[in-house]
């Protein structure tokens, strides 16, 4: 069986920090497209960030350009998103995902056939 599992979120302050993490199990995480998404209450699920095995090259969404990195720890077989100056409108459960056959940076959620089960993000005061 082919997994995906994050952990790392909690409640933070409004301008605080947190890493997301992935851990894959059952397969090694080298598809050429690993992301994150995330999905407030109320709102669809989006895209928040990407990363290319082939060569690194990371993508963001406008709303966190900037605050989040993404990065992978071959070593660990994990994917991780640095969440830095966090704002309320960061709050929402958050997703990582990847594909076997996907080739191509997509915000489309049907593209990913393994997800985790999400880590709730709260940034309050």
């Amino acid at each position: 069986q082919v997994q995906l599992v994050e952990s790392g979120g909690g409640l933070v302050q409004p301008g605080g920090s947190l890493r997301l993490s992935c851990a894959a199990s059952g397969f090694t995480l080298d598809y050429y497209v690993e992301a994150w998404f995330r999905q407030a209450p109320g709102k669809e699920r989006e895209g928040v960030s990407f990363i290319m095995n082939s060569d690194g090259s990371t993508y963001y969404s406008d709303s966190v350009k900037g605050r989040f990195t993404i990065s992978r720890d071959d070593a660990k077989n994990t994917f991780y998103l640095q969440m830095d100056s966090l704002k309320p409108e960061d709050t929402a459960v958050y997703y990582c995902a990847t594909d076997p056959r996907l080739r191509y940076v997509s915000f489309d959620t049907y593209e990913y056939n393994i997800w985790g089960q999400g880590t709730q993000v709260t940034v309050s005061s």
